[in-house]
């Protein structure tokens, strides 16, 4: 199958290109480099199974040639990215969705969603199911990220209903691995980056607040499992195992080593207070299940970052 992949020099895009080509497809990428990366894709370049096009979805998107699927990723995904670019933001989730929908219903083309554990909210049901409709503040500063991608969800399910598009809709968990962006601004990259440079680590609010932690290739795995099922529903992809920031802080600076202490900020609006998948579907229905537990998925996240982040720390003994 050819398949176009939006958002492909992203972290979970590029990852995403790399599944599809090891599964034997070809894929066409997509990005305008916002808040991706020509590095997460530079191995990728010359590669004939790979081609890639430098574009703004939300603009009237065009693909040439045969196309079985589009997988549409592109989107500002971490707190400072969207905080930083609301109005984009809200543009990919709906304008980007709609174009890449369009797109998907002229060729006959199946559609994947990159939906997210934000539609939830500040959950009041826990774990949440696909079922929960969520506890979500519109006008918040999240809200941003969470309404674009509750419309994409949506519009998703509109196109599937009134034209007969074959959809899928995936709502990821937070998601940590190789080519995070140093500076991206989410929990795990944040800590393992100021362990590194023997910063302090911030924890926003008192730490006691829970997420669920899935390591890059279990993500991608159940994605690329959605995408040839025949669930047309969302589908939650995360690991259920569930933790409080501040144990994530401790198990950080335990593994980079040095004497990194702890400091605490004020907990920004509408942070969820928990976080962790009911991934009872995705067992059932894709027999997925995560199977890098946090301690081996941090070994090697950290050590990706050691050759990223210049750092005179030593490692533990």
């Amino acid at each position: 199958m050819r398949v176009l992949i939006t958002g492909a020099a992203g972290f979970l895009g590029s990852h995403l290109c790399d599944r599809f080509i090891a599964g034997g497809h070809q894929v066409v990428g997509m990005d305008n480099f916002i808040t991706g990366s020509p590095g997460n894709i530079a191995h990728l370049l010359g590669d004939p199974r790979f081609k890639f096009i430098e574009y703004d979805v939300t603009n009237f998107v065009y693909v040439d040639g045969e196309l079985g699927g589009v997988l549409h990723f592109a989107s500002p995904a971490s707190p400072i990215d969207y905080l930083e670019k609301p109005i984009q933001t809200l543009k990919v989730g709906s304008l980007g969705t709609h174009k890449t929908l369009g797109l998907a219903k002229a060729r006959g083309a199946r559609y994947l969603l990159a939906s997210t554990s934000e539609v939830y909210g500040d959950p009041q049901v826990h774990p949440q199911p696909e079922g929960y409709w969520g506890h979500v503040n519109p006008v918040g500063p999240r809200g941003v990220y969470d309404e674009a991608k509750r419309f994409a969800e949506a519009m998703t399910m509109a196109y599937h209903r009134y034209h007969g598009v074959d959809t899928r809709i995936v709502r990821i968990f937070n998601t940590y691995g190789s080519r995070m962006r140093p500076g991206d601004g989410r929990v795990v990259s944040n800590f393992i980056v100021q362990a590194l440079r023997g910063e302090p680590i911030t924890i926003y609010g008192d730490g006691g607040q829970t997420r669920s932690f899935t390591y890059v290739d279990d993500l991608v795995e159940g994605i690329y499992r959605l995408f040839f099922s025949d669930r047309v529903e969302p589908t939650n992809i995360g690991n259920p195992g569930e933790f409080t920031v501040r144990e994530l802080a401790e198990m950080v600076i335990a593994k980079v080593g040095g004497d990194a202490r702890i400091v605490h900020r004020p907990l920004p609006e509408d942070d969820p207070k928990t976080r962790r998948p009911d991934i009872t579907v995705a067992r059932e229905v894709l027999g997925w299940e995560p199977r890098v537990p946090l301690e081996a998925g941090l070994d090697r996240t950290i050590e990706y970052f050691r050759g990223v982040v210049g750092t005179g720390v030593a490692p533990p003994e």
